[in-house]
């Protein structure tokens, strides 16, 4: 596969080798060059230096196809960042994947072999979701015992109710676009009599962490606590790897998650946003989010560990909270004068009284919800805020910050608008009525967004049964929180939308209406 020819490895690599002893095999130049192109290639602008530190095999029920999936570890990052390279070797190229080919060994002769970033060949979807339905195990060829490099996977059946496999064949697969840290392929089946079975999306994790992914086990408890509001878990993979980390101990891990795929459900971005645009109400739909949104809460609450909020709890979250604080005024000049009332609305919070911490979505905002015909809300992505370790996105953490989270989504619904037309007003040169004409429908659609923020509050309310003006102080934390993170990533990267974040800061500590 792709460490089989050793000879084109024979080149120093374009980065150096910060770990030269470290065990594994290094990988070709064409594997380090290739993976340098790809969109969840963690460190941008350089080529990496590969050891596959372990791998393997799922059994292709296509004949002729070899498939296997190699841990490869980055001796050339300072995080030695370790990703999931899954590859499937075929004697005859594969119509329609000359982008996904990674290379060919003995090319023009009759031993050629076609090398595939997997997730792009049907065959490979067939053998994960086949491996996930058996439950299946698969090792390294050689004995742990010899093989200090050795990787193992076993598959895991997370459909509710049921544990016997389908007799579904795999009719075609495509790759969804656009992912940064994750390959998701799009899997339609049939079932024995050639009809099509419900659709699955099938997450392959790239860039890999020991310990457990959020997105599997917070789906898997939802489902079984039979919620609707998510799309059915089908399965998922762990792995086990020696720990780059931690010499001498092993790692475990997700690799991959299937669930249930919906097409036809727009996410509620894009629904709030035509609303906005034709002025039309969405109060409704908004309070029913606030309720789905009660009813996820109430299901983790009861499925999966909640913690006391202890002294030191409330200190931690507190001091990070602060740190990101500084951060933000360190980076966003238009916040200098602020620290004062910043830590006044952190002070006010840190007394209140906090509830029990649980598990929550993490990362909640309009793009993470679809409208589903039939069965309202449901929730995607349970993976957290992808700047967060994983220890602070598998750790219960306050339902307030998904509160406070889509707050600032429905807020950034009006923000968007009005930077949109604010910038075409400004570079069409419009005249004094034009830009006060834009400055009054910037104030009409914050009138919008404030009457979705209640009603989402006010549908979260008589879903729970909690009285959200008791933990005002709290809630106004967290969005505080959530706009100063907003403020760091606008200036660093649209730093025409940095008013966004800032109208909010200005309304939360006291200073302003909007936002």
């Amino acid at each position: 596969m792709i460490d089989g020819d050793r000879a084109h490895n024979a080149r120093r690599p374009a980065n150096p080798d910060l770990a030269p002893a470290h065990r594994g095999i290094p990988l070709p130049d064409y594997v380090n060059a290739w993976l340098s192109t790809q969109r969840w290639f963690g460190n941008k602008g350089h080529v990496p230096a590969l050891r596959s530190i372990g791998y393997f095999s799922l059994a292709s029920s296509e004949a002729g196809v070899t498939i296997r999936v190699d841990l490869v570890l980055d001796t050339a990052s300072l995080g030695l960042t370790l990703y999931q390279l899954p590859t499937t070797e075929r004697a005859s190229e594969l119509p329609g994947a000359a982008d996904a080919l990674i290379t060919v060994r003995r090319p023009g002769s009759d031993h050629a072999r076609f090398i595939y970033d997997a997730p792009y060949d049907p065959a490979f979807a067939a053998a994960v979701l086949t491996f996930m339905e058996g439950q299946g195990v698969s090792t390294s060829t050689r004995p742990r015992q010899t093989d200090r490099w050795s990787a193992s996977a076993r598959g895991e059946d997370l459909r509710p109710g049921t544990q016997i496999p389908s007799a579904a064949l795999v009719v075609s697969s495509r790759v969804l676009s656009g992912e940064q840290s994750n390959t998701s392929i799009i899997v339609q089946r049939a079932d024995a009599a050639g009809a099509p079975t419900p659709p699955i999306i099938c997450k392959i994790f790239r860039i890999i962490h020991a310990g457990e992914n959020p997105d599997v086990t917070v789906q898997a408890a939802l489902a079984r606590a039979a919620s609707r509001r998510i799309p059915l878990p089908f399965g998922a993979i762990a792995g086990q790897w020696d720990d780059p980390a931690e010499p001498g101990n092993r790692a475990v891990g997700h690799l991959a998650f299937a669930q249930e795929f919906l097409p036809d459900a727009p996410d509620a971005w894009r629904t709030a946003l035509v609303a906005a645009a034709s002025g039309s109400d969405f109060t409704g739909p908004a309070f029913r989010l606030g309720q789905a949104t009660a009813e996820v809460h109430h299901d983790l609450a009861g499925t999966l560990p909640t913690l006391e909020a202890t002294p030191a709890v409330i200190a931690e979250e507190m001091a990070q909270m602060r740190l990101r604080s500084s951060q933000a005024l360190q980076e966003v000049p238009a916040l200098a004068g602020h620290r004062d009332v910043i830590e006044a609305v952190f002070a006010r919070a840190e007394t209140a009284a906090w509830p029990r911490l649980q598990r929550i979505h993490g990362d909640f905002h309009l793009g993470q919800v679809l409208d589903v015909r039939g069965r309202g809300w449901v929730l995607l992505d349970f993976e957290g805020e992808p700047l967060r370790t994983l220890r602070e996105r598998t750790r219960p953490d306050l339902t307030l910050r998904d509160v406070a989270g889509m707050l600032r989504s429905f807020s950034y619904v009006a923000g968007a608008m009005t930077a949109t037309s604010a910038a075409t007003v400004q570079s069409a040169g419009a005249g004094a009525e034009k830009i006060g004409k834009t400055f009054t429908t910037a104030l009409t659609i914050f009138q919008w967004a404030r009457a979705c923020r209640g009603a989402f509050l006010n549908g979260y309310a008589e879903q729970s049964g909690i009285d959200l003006a008791e933990q005002s102080d709290l809630l106004d934390a967290f969005e505080l929180d959530k706009a100063l993170y907003e403020a760091v990533y606008e200036i660093r990267n649209r730093p025409n939308w940095l008013p966004i974040p800032l109208a909010a800061i200005e309304r939360l500590v006291g200073r302003g209406e909007l936002g």
